[in-house]
Order: C-alpha cells, then sequence, then structure tokens
C-alpha cells in the first residue's frame, strides 16, 4: 500500500509539472512550444500555382501533379508550417495547385518560405539538319529523357580530387528504384552521347556517358563552390519539383472562426468542464473527486502532446479533442459503477472491491476504446486534410484517456482505498445525492 501511495504522489507531482509546462510555455513571449493553430482559427496564406505539365504525356500528367503536391507538402513542412493545404486542381484546361499555410499572414514571407524549387531535368543532346539561308546546317538540339527531380531519391555533396590533388565540390544524385532503372536504360542506349543536366531549364553539367551506370547515381560537376552546392543540395532535398510551377497570386486570408471563436470556445470548455466536475463530485463523492483529478491530468498531458509534436488545433481537431474527454469521463463512469456493485456485493473491504471493479471494468473500457481507435485510424487513412486533424486529435485522445482511467484513476483510488467499508465509508463509495 505504501508503493501505491509514493506512486500516487509522483502522479500527482508529473501531473502538476505537465499542467506547468504547458501554462508557462504558453505564457512565454518566445517560445518553439506555444499551441499552433489551423488556418480556420488563426488566418494565414493562400498561394495559387499553375504547373506547366504541357510537355508531358497525358497519362503521367495525373501522377506529376501528385508528386508536385507531395513535393510542396514536405517543403512546407521542412520550413515547420504545421498542417499545410496543398491540393490540386484542373482550371480552365490548366493545371493548378493551391498551398495554404495557416498562421503565416505575411504574403511576401510565405512567397519566400516556399521558394522556387528547382525543376531538375536530365536531356540528351542530339544533331539534327536543318536548312537555314546559308544552306543546310547541323544544329544541337536537347532531346528530353523523362528522367526528372521526380525520380529523386537524396542529393549529398562530395568531394573530388580530380586527379589533381585540388578538392572540387560534386552534388551527388541517388534515384529511387524506378528512376535508377531509367537512368540505366539511358546510360546503356546512349554511351558516347552527351547527357546534360538542367536546373530551372539552365545547363550545369554537360557529361559525356562513358559506360552504362546501373546503381542509379549521377554526380554533377559545374565549378561549384562548397557552398553552391550545399545549397545546390539543400534545394534539391527539399523537394525537386517534377514539373516547373509559376505563382498566378497571394492573398492573406483571414480565419474564419476567429480569435473571438478561440476565445469563447476555451470558455465554453471551463464551464463544462467545471460542471462535468460538480456533478461527478456530488453524484460520485471520493471517487468523482478522483475522477475530476485524473481528468485534470489528461487534459494537462493532451494539451502538453500538442504542444510537442506539434498538432495544429483546427476546428475539427477541437471537436475532437472534445469527444476524447467525454470518453474519458465514460470510462470513469463504468469504473465507479462496477465499484459500487462489488461494495453492495461484498461488504467488506473496500480494496477488494476496487480490485474487482477495475478488473469487470477493463473488458467494456478495451472494447469501447478499440473501435473508437479503429474509427480514427480510417478516417486518417482515407479522410481529407479536415478529417485527418479531427480523426489524429480524436485518436490520441482516446488512447491516452484509456491510459488515464485505467492507470491514474486505478492508482488513486487504491493508494486511499485500504479500509474497511463500513458507515461513512459506505457513504465516501456510494452514489447519489442522499447520504
Amino acid at each position: 500500500m505504501l508503493k501505491t501511495r509514493v506512486i500516487a504522489l509522483m502522479l500527482l507531482i508529473a501531473g502538476a509539472g505537465v499542467g506547468w509546462f504547458v501554462y508557462s510555455s504558453e505564457m512565454a513571449q518566445e517560445s518553439n512550444y506555444k499551441f499552433k493553430l489551423g488556418l480556420d482559427l488563426s488566418g494565414g496564406t493562400q498561394l495559387l500555382y499553375k504547373a506547366d505539365t504541357t510537355s508531358l504525356p497525358e497519362q503521367d500528367r495525373k501522377s506529376s501533379m501528385q508528386a508536385l503536391r507531395d513535393t510542396l507538402e514536405r517543403r512546407v513542412n521542412v520550413f515547420g508550417v504545421a498542417e499545410p493545404l496543398v491540393q490540386t486542381q484542373k482550371s480552365g484546361g490548366e493545371d493548378r495547385v493551391i498551398v495554404e499555410l495557416p498562421g503565416v499572414t505575411d504574403t511576401q514571407k510565405a512567397i519566400d518560405m516556399l521558394g522556387k524549387t528547382p525543376v531538375l531535368e536530365f536531356k540528351l543532346q542530339r544533331t539534327l539538319d536543318a536548312e537555314t539561308d546559308s544552306g543546310p546546317t547541323k544544329i544541337n538540339v536537347w532531346e528530353s529523357t523523362g528522367l526528372t527531380g521526380k525520380y529523386l531519391k537524396r542529393a549529398t555533396v562530395q568531394f573530388d580530387s580530380g586527379g589533381g590533388g585540388l578538392q572540387e565540390p560534386v552534388v551527388s544524385l541517388q534515384f529511387n528504384s524506378e528512376g535508377a532503372k531509367l537512368f540505366a536504360k539511358i546510360t546503356k542506349e546512349n554511351k558516347g552521347e552527351i547527357l546534360g543536366i538542367f536546373l530551372d531549364g539552365s545547363p550545369i553539367s554537360t557529361p559525356v556517358i562513358n559506360d552504362e551506370i546501373p546503381n542509379g547515381t549521377a554526380i554533377v560537376s559545374g565549378n561549384f563552390s562548397a557552398e553552391q552546392a550545399r545549397e545546390l543540395v539543400r534545394n534539391l532535398n527539399y523537394g525537386a519539383l517534377p514539373v516547373s510551377i509559376e505563382l498566378l497570386s497571394a492573398q492573406t486570408i483571414g480565419a474564419s472562426l476567429g480569435a473571438d471563436a478561440v476565445e469563447r470556445g476555451i470558455v465554453a470548455g471551463v464551464w463544462g468542464l467545471a460542471f462535468v466536475a460538480l456533478f461527478l463530485i456530488l453524484w460520485y463523492r471520493l471517487p468523482g473527486l478522483i475522477a475530476v483529478v485524473s481528468l485534470s491530468i489528461y487534459i494537462a498531458t493532451m494539451l502538453a502532446i500538442f504542444k510537442l509534436l506539434p498538432v495544429t488545433l483546427t476546428a475539427a481537431g477541437i471537436a475532437g479533442f472534445i469527444l476524447s474527454i467525454g470518453l474519458a469521463v465514460d470510462a470513469n463512469v463504468l469504473i465507479f459503477e462496477r465499484l459500487k456493485e462489488e461494495l453492495r456485493e461484498q461488504g467488506a473491504w473496500a480494496h477488494n472491491a476496487m480490485q474487482v471493479a477495475f478488473k469487470r471494468a477493463w473488458l467494456s473500457i478495451r472494447d469501447g476504446n478499440l473501435s473508437s481507435i479503429i474509427t480514427a485510424v480510417i478516417l486518417f487513412w482515407f479522410g481529407t486534410s479536415l478529417v485527418k486533424g479531427f480523426a489524429l486529435v480524436f485518436g490520441i485522445g482516446v488512447i491516452v484517456s484509456m491510459l488515464t482511467a485505467i492507470a491514474v484513476t486505478r492508482i488513486f483510488l487504491l493508494a486511499i482505498g485500504d479500509f474497511e467499508n463500513k458507515g461513512w465509508i459506505k457513504r465516501l463509495f456510494s452514489n447519489g445525492f442522499k447520504l
């Protein structure tokens, strides 16, 4: 029993520490752990881009636009904008990409943040006969190979002595499995030809293919300085686009719910929790008070998780959080109702009744929460950005609420439950409004 009480005390101290972390990090002027609000609560910036897919075969445009969307989303996340909304659309025969950045209200900053991601292409030099005013002549043209940044896995800086002892920085490109096969085919079928490496339409290296390269690795040398090579690698790793994009419009959009809605939501949440806490204490008495403490630790833990992950809070996400609080209360109610039955049937030691009550209540809590977790996983897997925000918060909330109901509430009850079920003890562990 002493061990259980020590654990209960440690949980109280830990819960207070988590609560202080949530409060102090939010009150600090400069903190890396402030709540991140979504576009609907904090406003942000919307950027509209046109994607140039005219040079792609019709059957490849859909996959290229999907790759473009994924690349832009990764690039935005690298710059610290959590849960951006990046979607593609068709408009007037054009392929377009809409990027929404929550919390970024400076339009120019948003444009600079996203930047112009480099378009990487490999082209073969071909010699063609042409007629000019001075007569027949030969011209060199660049022919697309289909190998672009879409297939890039990673880029790194290496230093090549070049046989002269000087360490010249070069960029090593590693393609994914599909890109490696395409690169091997190109080098095998075009030995002795010039394979130009283009970045944003300009050639940065024009090496000659001496032999087949089956391992999917290309070396780009372009008389780079070390800083230029590092910058190129950084940009390519942030996302080499499969197609070029052009900024059509950029605008700042206000919060659809706004700061007033956030404030009202907090006030409503505090009042709601206060009424739930009052009901638990009046109806379940001592176990109800313990449930309120457990619920407080649950809320502090969830808020700390929101800050540490971090989770972007949208209106849908907040709804998922509130719903998970309801499930946490529901688990405690199941435990207390079982406890009441055991106390009435056993009529002996409260400690024994608690052990049996938790054991029997666990099956119902497990099945109910498991079905909720499965629902959250399905919503997150198949849902849109808005639904995913709800599913993520709801799923995390269900898992944490289950742990706090079974672990925290149980430990607190067992820590004070080593007494005989008599007299005033019955009143403390009974329920209803009658004493």
